[in-house]
């Protein structure tokens, strides 16, 4: 018991060490003892064995206060890289983006590909050529338009995702670990983290993409609420009367948003609204929703947020579950 106390605070004290390198990006040992608490000579033996996995590297030497120069020490951003892609549809094709990001969020490779229709066997040789150029790439974050249930997408709207184990393939082919998430999930956390909200705020994101049916993610005390099988926010099931995969009259989409933020709103009471679409004038749906108002009257309405572009959000909260996905865990002792 006493080595496996030894082994957990050790990593309990490597990680403090990264935690506050990755913040302060240069410092000498005797700065690091200091802003960590620990001792010199713990410190000494974090860093060196940092330096030798490459985590950190050696700098510049800085005056001392008239003593012997100080080395500093340089946090290695590359150290971890994340390979996150994105399924997204433009202009009626799939466009599948895939993004290299190392420890501090920024990118390292970005390229865009253009799909009539989602190619499987195209997209894991995309996710294989940018592995190829990028070694230290240690977790894999995918985006769908979708739900996976035990491993397979089961619903989706895009229906050649239906079916596929994407998570179990990519992981048995290339050995790293697979984080996937739901796109509007994705986007939700990522504008929530954004906005810097508080945690007990309940905050709905609705995407309408076109021609395909909307989903919903719900962001509730600091996370994204998945109900059972994670299908919570599955709206195309709710009775609309609506074919999504046609075109549809600017009155009658406006109508099916006011009557979904409604249906929300009785059920919720969330404190935001957040709606990505590009089928009509923001102003439209606003005002739509505020004669809705009056003749719906409720104690409660949430503050209605326009967004035209869905895929910051998106690629943001994706960005934030794959770093968070190269968090060092603790090692657990039975």
């Amino acid at each position: 018991m006493k080595i496996a106390n030894a082994y957990l605070m050790k990593e309990i004290n490597t990680n403090h060490v990264r935690q506050v390198m990755k913040r302060v990006e240069t410092a000498t040992k005797p700065q690091l003892a200091s802003m960590t608490k620990l001792s010199v000579v713990t410190v000494n033996s974090l860093v060196k064995e940092l330096c030798d996995l490459g985590e950190l590297f050696e700098d510049e030497t800085v005056p001392s206060n008239g003593g012997r120069p100080a080395l500093t020490y340089r946090y290695n951003y590359d150290f971890s890289l994340a390979l996150v892609m994105y399924i997204n549809e433009k202009q009626g094709q799939d466009l599948i983006t895939a993004t290299v990001i190392n420890l501090e969020d920024s990118m390292v490779f970005r390229e865009e590909y253009t799909m009539p229709t989602f190619d499987q066997t195209q997209f894991y040789e995309i996710i294989g050529n940018v592995l190829a150029q990028h070694a230290s790439i240690k977790v894999i974050g995918i985006g769908i338009p979708g739900q996976t249930v035990n491993g397979e997408i089961t619903v989706s709207s895009h229906r050649q995702l239906e079916g596929i184990r994407m998570t179990e393939d990519l992981e048995a082919q290339f050995g790293l670990p697979v984080i996937m998430e739901n796109d509007v999930n994705a986007a939700i956390s990522g504008y929530c983290a954004k906005q810097e909200l508080d945690e007990d705020q309940c905050v709905i994101g609705m995407y309408f993409p076109t021609h395909y049916p909307p989903g919903m993610g719900i962001h509730l005390d600091g996370k994204v609420i998945r109900g059972k099988l994670g299908m919570a926010g599955e709206v195309k099931y709710l009775p609309m009367g609506v074919d999504w995969y046609s075109s549809m009259e600017k009155e009658l989409f406006i109508k099916t948003v006011c009557n979904m933020i409604q249906t929300v709103n009785a059920i919720l009471a969330p404190n935001q609204v957040v709606i990505y679409q590009q089928m009509v004038e923001g102003d439209e749906v606003i005002q739509a929703w505020q004669m809705y108002q009056a003749e719906l009257s409720m104690p409660s309405y949430p503050d209605i947020i326009l967004i035209d572009s869905f895929r910051e959000d998106f690629e943001a909260g994706m960005r934030w579950l794959a770093l968070k996905a190269l968090e060092p865990g603790l090692v657990q002792f039975n």
